[in-house]
């Protein structure tokens, strides 16, 4: 597989920019980064000097180039080509409310991708299991094959493809008593499409859910007298995931969530319709239309997005204000933290080549997954 010797611009390190070169060495890893610190970042986009950042790391990705998770076979490795044309260089695919011979289907799918990074593609590091173990009274665009926890159902399935996050709503009965374990077999649990109360979200965090699944969406929401299950996300969560497509929360909404959770980070929650022109595409057994820069179900009900990491990364910076340093963080290193990873989200020596190279208007120049240049639309 090639990969990229060195790339030279501001390179963003765990200690901030530095005006130097990256080394990458034959197995895909950084072998060192050679520079000078850059004091002041505003410097960075003011330069004409490219600017290069960790590869984006999505753990929300239901499809995208009109190819959908769900259909199994082939369709995750398009998926995993069409985001990493546009930056993201590891993703979680991401699954839908359904029986468990549609998820055994898509899990066949994900088996050998999941084991190694196809080349020209994103490395789908596992699978985000987003249903079926959500309150049926909160679907979203969810199906509607909801359920209690099956621990039987998911050790099948993560036989298959490794589970590395999964959502489920806690006062769903059965469901509260199962998290505990969860978490000690090793799955992030986050809570999502819920009912729940704010004293739910605090039981479950007590009990190990350590996120939130589309913060804001999907979720009973705060009230100064009864806080629901955002009130608990504000409040005491760590971490959580957010679609800052500008559709799905309001930008007041996120910066409320940037002050309050450290661990904030960026998912796309991208669907087949991701890169697509306007019209109508399949979201699990759902029919979704793309029109007006959103995906919809035929009641208006949002379903997705066509986000891509790429724009989310602009519009954190261009469109609410953050740093290109704390952005860069929202868009990969606190999702690798989320998941324990201490070898991506980041550029540092030892650490896998995962890097995006953009302009001084943040349009990709280049995107390197494990040293390998991606080319394709994004690039």
């Amino acid at each position: 597989m090639p990969t990229a010797n060195t790339i030279h611009g501001h390179i963003l390190t765990p200690l901030g920019f530095v005006h130097g070169t990256l080394a990458c060495g034959p197995d895909g890893r950084i072998t060192g980064i050679d520079g000078t610190p850059v004091a002041d970042e505003r410097a960075v986009r003011d330069s004409p000097l490219p600017i290069v950042l960790p590869g984006f790391i999505d753990l929300h990705v239901h499809g995208g180039g009109g190819r959908d998770i769900m259909e199994g076979g082939d369709a995750a490795l398009h998926v995993a080509r069409t985001h990493a044309a546009h930056g993201t260089t590891t993703l979680l695919a991401t699954t839908m409310t359904a029986p468990f011979e549609d998820l055994q289907a898509a899990f066949n799918g994900l088996a050998s991708l999941c084991a190694q990074r196809a080349t020209q593609a994103a490395h789908v590091l596992g699978v985000h299991l987003e249903g079926p173990y959500i309150n049926a009274g909160k679907l979203g665009a969810q199906p509607g094959y909801a359920r209690p926890v099956s621990l039987d159902e998911l050790s099948r399935l993560n036989d298959i493809a490794p589970v590395r996050l999964l959502t489920l709503a806690p006062e769903v009965p059965g469901n509260m008593a199962h998290i505990q374990a969860l978490a000690h077999a090793g799955y992030r649990v986050q809570i999502g499409h819920t009912l729940g109360t704010y004293e739910d979200g605090i039981e479950a965090m007590a009990c190990g859910a350590s996120g939130f699944t589309h913060l804001f969406n999907a979720m009973t929401p705060l009230n100064h007298r009864m806080p629901g299950m955002v009130g608990a996300a504000l409040a005491h969560a760590q971490f959580a995931e957010i679609i800052p497509d500008l559709l799905h929360v309001h930008p007041g909404a996120i910066k409320v969530a940037l002050r309050s959770i450290p661990g904030l980070y960026c998912v796309t929650d991208s669907t087949s319709a991701t890169g697509m022109p306007d019209g109508d595409y399949m979201l699990g057994r759902q029919t979704v239309t793309k029109c007006l820069g959103g995906v919809r179900l035929a009641d208006g009900t949002l379903a997705g997005s066509t986000l891509t990491m790429d724009k989310a990364l602009r519009n954190l910076v261009d469109k609410l204000g953050l740093t290109l340093a704390d952005a860069s963080n929202r868009v990969s290193t606190h999702a690798a933290n989320y998941l324990g990873l201490a070898d991506r989200g980041r550029l540092d020596a030892g650490a896998w080549a995962d890097a995006v190279v953009l302009d001084r208007d943040l349009k990709l120049l280049s995107v390197h997954a494990q040293g390998e240049r991606i080319e394709g639309q994004g690039v």
